[in-house]
């Protein structure tokens, strides 16, 4: 599978780090770990919107993993070969020289945060065709 899926609705909430676990005051889900994603920089953290009936032009980038997590909305993902439907609480990673398209499938908006992780290149996009 080139994308990693991660379904936020199946991830318990647990105790933030510095919080006391017999009473917390703060709880967390853990989507990606260290180990899910490149190594490299933020390149950038944006907040997104497909509007309803629209979609993101097929592209990919030279050297920046995407990490989308979706705020709502429902929006279907191809990433290559790979299709899936995401819906709120979804992360999606995406790795580098991917070709990849999200396109709103839902009757409201999909919001959605997208952080880059460039090495290089300062993540290029190549707009392409799946």
């Amino acid at each position: 599978m080139i994308m990693k899926i991660v379904r936020g609705n199946t991830i318990n909430f647990i105790p933030a780090a510095h919080e006391d676990s017999r009473s917390p005051g703060a709880l967390k889900k853990v989507l990606i770990k260290k180990d899910d994603i490149a190594d490299g920089k933020i390149q950038m953290i944006n907040w997104a919107k497909i509007p309803v009936g629209k979609s993101f032009s097929s592209h990919y980038h030279e050297d920046m993993e995407e990490i989308f997590i979706i705020l709502s909305g429902t929006a279907e993902i191809t990433v290559g070969d790979e299709k899936e439907i995401l819906e709120a609480s979804d992360t999606v990673v995406i790795p580098e020289k991917h070709d990849h398209l999200m396109r709103n499938i839902g009757e409201a908006d999909v919001e959605y945060i997208v952080i880059g992780i460039a090495r290089n290149l300062g993540g290029q996009t190549i707009i392409s065709q799946i």
